[in-house]
């Protein structure tokens, strides 16, 4: 008789979900899922608000990315009352951005996917966290990680009005500017964290690299999945987090599309599945093919080393020598290694650091022009960020007035969701054999949804928006006797 193993509450990711794990008659792994079964409805909570109002609703969705839904409305603003911000706000956007792209990578390096490697993949579960991260680098790293995060929030506090749900987003620009004396104090933080990215990025070759064992794991076929790759690039297919085209290339590293926000519904559909409240996007000219890998399979992934795989390379020169050195130890580019996220994620973390310095040290960024009044007529838009967590898009309609008449949002995480239940299923059936199943094990199913860093309370929405529910009553042999539905 087939067994089940269920991994319930899944850790170290921000939301809910779960894994369930199907043996058949010898033990060994038929089928494995990521369930998720929070119900998030955003996009029928916009209908009826202001358009305007929309970059401080939006950041409510989720705690740990707020930023990034504050700058994908915003953009998205922009667009509906088709006005461009100034070249200071521009910039003082992009600051934002690359602050909160340094913090975020930071945060889930070392409090989120960094145990896995710094403890050990199979190290009792009371150490894998940064309490025992720390226990293995020493407590001034740790004062390092606080100091750095600490200080990008503070620019983020100044400028965004408060970091969790910021507010400074408006059609055409932003609601406050920034003076020389902060100015020179946020370059000073901007110089630390490119230091310490490339300190972070020193921990990860010492941990990681020189550990044969880790390497093994990183490149071994349990953690790799061919797939297109998605991601914003600027005019010269560098990578970009906060305006460009969408860039997607196929296994093989050769461009498949590359378009512009508001063609994305040209190239992007959605598929559902009963038994979770995820979406599973897929590429419209290649369709749905279910969870498959390869070239005939529409689904794509997004996040840090889906950027840098559908790049030509990073747009700052520290960060393109670390990208330089991964692809060479990956063994070229793409490379399809799903563990090689957290690699992607520190490289990033190091360009974003470096865009900071570049801001600050434009005088421009000083400039007191802040805003262009929006003076058209407002109908719909499209704004596209690259979140931590991969491509983000906000998509709003409007009537006259600026009132949301229809939005929909596809969440970096939702992007990756196919791919990420192929990467659970693909380390299930290379670890658990025979019906042997330890902590250990399970961690290391669960590293497979981990490196994409996936934030599920963004990423769960009804479709099309309703709120399904399936009630299931067992007897006390674990049979089923009665299935309740509501459509």
């Amino acid at each position: 008789m087939s067994q089940k193993i269920t991994i319930d509450p899944i850790t170290r990711l921000e939301g809910h979900g779960k894994i369930e794990i199907f043996l058949d008659d010898r033990g060994d792994v038929d089928r494995a899922i990521l369930q998720i079964p929070e119900l998030r409805g955003f996009e029928q909570f916009a209908v009826g608000r202001p358009v305007e109002e929309m970059p401080r609703i939006t950041p409510r969705i989720c705690g740990v990315c707020p930023t990034a839904h504050h700058m994908a409305s915003t953009k998205t603003a922009d667009a509906v009352f088709h006005v461009e911000p100034t070249p200071t706000a521009r910039k003082i956007r992009e600051l934002i951005y690359n602050a909160f792209m340094f913090e975020d990578h930071t945060l889930h390096f070392f409090f989120l996917g960094g145990p896995d490697f710094v403890v050990g993949p199979q190290a009792p579960a009371a150490e894998r966290n940064i309490l025992g991260v720390l226990g293995k680098v020493g407590l001034e790293i740790g004062g390092k990680v606080i100091r750095a995060r600490r200080e990008c929030r503070d620019i983020l506090n100044h400028l965004c009005g408060k970091v969790i749900h910021p507010v400074c987003g408006l059609p055409g620009g932003v609601s406050k500017g920034l003076d020389e004396e902060h100015r020179a104090q946020f370059l000073e933080t901007a110089k630390f964290t490119v230091d310490f990215a490339r300190f972070a990025l020193k921990i990860f070759e010492d941990v990681v690299l020189k550990n044969k064992e880790y390497v093994d794991i990183v490149v071994g076929d349990a953690y790799k999945i061919r797939t297109y790759y998605m991601g914003l690039v600027d005019r010269n297919n560098k990578v970009n987090f906060y305006d460009g085209d969408v860039r997607v290339v196929t296994p093989e590293g050769k461009e498949f599309a590359k378009f512009k926000p508001e063609e994305y519904l040209q190239h992007i559909s959605e598929h559902v599945e009963p038994w979770s409240y995820i979406k599973f996007p897929f590429l419209k000219k290649i369709g749905w093919k279910g969870f498959e890998e390869g070239k005939e399979s529409g689904i794509y992934r997004v996040a840090p080393l889906a950027r840098l795989n559908a790049s030509d390379g990073m747009a700052t020169p520290l960060a393109q020598a670390e990208h330089d050195r991964m692809y060479e130890v990956l063994g070229g580019k793409p490379a399809h290694n799903t563990l090689a996220f957290h690699w992607a994620r520190l490289i990033e973390a190091l360009q974003a650091a470096e865009t900071m310095v570049a801001l600050l040290e434009d005088a421009g960024i000083t400039g007191t022009d802040l805003r262009n009044i929006p003076t058209r007529v407002p109908t719909e838009g499209v704004g596209i960020v690259e979140a931590p967590r991969g491509t983000l898009i906000h998509h709003y309609k409007t009537d006259e007035r600026a009132i949301v008449t229809e939005a929909n949002l596809i969440v970096a995480t939702v992007n990756n969701a196919g791919a990420i239940n192929m990467s659970i299923e693909k380390a299930a059936k290379s670890f658990i054999k025979g019906g042997q199943v330890s902590d250990g094990l399970l961690n290391m199913v669960e590293m497979a949804f981990r490196a994409y860093d996936p934030c599920h309370a963004c990423g769960t929405h009804a479709y099309p928006g309703g709120m399904p529910l399936t009630l299931n009553i067992y007897d006390h042999y674990g049979e089923r006797i009665r299935q309740l539905r509501r459509t």
